[in-house]
């Protein structure tokens, strides 16, 4: 499938949990799955480029940027694991299309991802990142935090989707009160012209009459 067509379909299926304040959500099939897809990245973003716009959605564990053998330049795109699930979804509906020096990305759930294995060439560094992650230690306390931290994000979500609900149908009241206004409006205006042509038939009849009851004088004053 075409990159940019897959972006905006997870676009539209994003738009339409919001239609439907999250029930039956898509990201539900993704559930046990905390990778995510980052296509359309900018060729000179680092691994820690990456990490500072999508840590704003959760705590990232791993990330894989993966770049040419060779010549060890990226191929604008990468793989990230959160540390909770739930991040996946926040992320994929917030930076999905957005645009980012430039080029506009691509964020999609991965079902099954498993990081690459180890080979001659991967420095010690880059060795240590895909085993233990790139998240820092979790303090007592912190995690049950920012868990509680991300179960507000999702329902303050959820509440902007039904407020949105809210919106439109405000929005779709208003479109059917101004059709019954112009509809109103149009038969006044019908009933005016009504008036207005049996005013002028009158007028006519008036007129016929006045004419006839001067003929008739008319004759009536002959015959005498």
């Amino acid at each position: 499938m075409n990159p940019m067509t897959n972006m905006k379909n997870v676009l539209k299926l994003s738009e339409q949990d919001l239609r439907l304040g999250g029930k039956n959500s898509w990201h539900d099939q993704y559930s046990k799955s905390a990778w995510i897809f980052v296509g359309g990245l900018p060729y000179e973003l680092s691994e820690g480029d990456v990490l500072c716009v999508f840590s704003q959605y959760g705590e990232i564990v791993n990330v894989n940027l993966v770049r040419d053998k060779a010549t060890g330049k990226s191929k604008g795109f990468c793989f990230i694991c959160y540390e909770d699930q739930r991040s996946t979804v926040l992320a994929v509906d917030n930076l999905n299309g957005i645009k980012l020096v430039g080029k506009t990305l691509r964020v999609d759930h991965v079902q099954d991802y498993r990081p690459p294995k180890d080979t001659k060439d991967t420095d010690e560094e880059t060795r240590q990142l895909q085993m233990i992650g790139c998240a820092p230690g979790v303090q007592a306390g912190v995690e049950e935090e920012a868990r509680s931290t991300l179960e507000t994000e999702i329902e303050e979500r959820s509440n902007r989707s039904t407020g949105r609900d809210k919106y439109l149908d405000r929005k779709y009241v208003k479109r059917e009160t101004r059709d019954v206004k112009l509809e109103t409006r149009d038969v006044k205006r019908e009933t005016t012209d009504v008036k207005r042509e049996t005013r002028d038939m009158k007028r006519e009849t008036s007129i016929k009459r006045e004419k006839q009851i001067k003929r008739e004088r008319s004759i009536k004053v002959e015959m005498d």
